[in-house]
């Protein structure tokens, strides 16, 4: 799969989502070179140790990306791109097909 960096749009329409860096110790890396190395992971499929070195350090961006899963910032991030491309016409929501297999079944049920 072919990877593409961060738009300043869609830059600017996830930054609100993401915690405010806490100003202890070292400087923060860049959150945009950092997110753009965790979406070439996740798009590309690689291992974190393959990482361009252009988005910063491996174990930085797979800190980060374990952060963000933990306090639901992904979720929140996906919720907002859901809804600014629903505004836009890009998506419609009037037709949505669930997969059985993400819906739990107990054993011996039957519907």
């Amino acid at each position: 799969m072919i990877h593409k960096e961060i738009s300043d749009v869609q830059w600017n329409t996830i930054t609100p989502q993401l915690p405010k860096p806490v100003r202890t110790g070292r400087p923060r890396c860049d959150d945009r070179s950092t997110i753009n190395g965790i979406l070439f992971v996740l798009t590309t499929g690689c291992r974190w140790a393959d990482m361009p070195d252009k988005y910063g350090s491996k174990s930085t961006a797979h800190l980060r990306f374990q952060e963000l899963q933990q306090k639901g910032i992904w979720k929140k991030i996906l919720s907002k791109l859901i809804k600014s491309a629903h505004k836009q016409g890009k998506i419609n929501l009037h037709n949505i097909s669930v997969d059985s297999s993400s819906i739990a079944a107990k054993k011996g049920e039957t519907m």
